[in-house]
């Protein structure tokens, strides 16, 4: 029971940081109805900007100057690249962010280098008692940061008039212009809070094991989580990373003892393995709205 209990908490750590990518994932999503494919990217800019940061600046004012630079450079992605494209079919928008994702990767590969830069975190690979468990200190700080900024991130939305207007942009673009919203503007605050929550993921990947040219990979751990949660679902796509974070770790811990026959490292699969599950069962998610098309 007790490896079992380290286990889960292993993974709610891990699946921390897949939720904030997902919910970067859903935010965009709802906003414009595109899938921003740049959200790896992002979370790789962020990840080295806390890496050259923390050296000027210490460690916690990296991580805040790092999540607005890169809430900044995502605007800057929006205004340029994006928002020219309004109207156009969703699927070409998408196209367009994957492309986004290589030149922004290309570039930050230059600064990353051949060696593993690290992001100076004060935790590294220290482990802490809880009552019986020893955990990393790393993966409850996950937990923690993670809380507050899905806290905050409710409230904003829920509480505050830009929060109000994305809100309504989200379900009903042509109503929400004929009330007055810029879209526009939900447009690039969309784009800026996914660049946010990318940023802090990032430093969290970074985490004790540094970063390297192939760290963006861990990224696409948040489709399966997004899919899972459903696509236009804020606590679905939290919902979704936790559970993806804790079958990954279970499968870590236990796959080998009682499911060899699955091979080595099955594990890596095993986000891909829920989100069929979940398709087959509930193609809208666990949490997303169920679309009725009316003939």
């Amino acid at each position: 029971m007790k490896g079992l209990l380290e286990s889960v908490i292993r993974g709610l750590g891990n699946g921390s940081v897949y939720a904030l990518l997902a919910l970067g994932f859903v935010i965009i999503y709802k906003a414009t109805r595109v899938i921003s494919f740049a959200q790896p990217a992002l979370m790789l800019a962020g990840a080295v900007a806390v890496s050259y940061l923390v050296e000027v600046t210490g460690f916690y004012p990296a991580v805040l100057l790092s999540a607005l630079l890169i809430a900044g450079v995502a605007l800057g992605i929006e205004r340029v690249a994006i928002r020219p494209m309004v109207g156009r079919p969703v699927f070409v928008v998408a196209i367009i962010t994957l492309g986004i994702d290589v030149v922004v990767r290309v570039v930050v590969n230059g600064f990353i280098g051949r060696d593993v830069r690290q992001v100076g975190d004060p935790w590294g690979f220290t482990q802490v008692s809880l009552g019986p468990l020893v955990v990393q200190q790393r993966w409850l700080a996950m937990l923690v940061v993670t809380a507050g900024l899905v806290a905050l991130l409710f409230a904003f939305f829920r509480y505050t008039r830009y929060g109000l207007a994305m809100r309504a942009a989200a379900y009903d673009q042509e109503t929400a212009l004929a009330q007055g919203v810029s879209v526009g503007t939900v447009f690039a605050l969309s784009w800026g809070l996914a660049g946010f929550l990318a940023a802090v993921a990032g430093m969290f990947v970074g985490t004790g094991q540094g970063i390297e040219q192939m760290t963006w990979v861990i990224a696409l751990k948040a489709l399966p989580a997004i899919i899972v949660g459903g696509l236009d679902s804020l606590g679905g796509a939290v919902a979704g990373g936790l559970v993806v974070g804790v079958v990954e770790s279970l499968f870590q811990s236990y796959q080998g003892e009682f499911a060899p026959w699955l091979g080595q490292n099955f594990a890596v699969v095993s986000p891909y393995v829920v989100m069929l599950i979940v398709l087959l069962v509930r193609p809208y998610g666990l949490f997303g709205t169920r679309e009725v098309e009316r003939v």
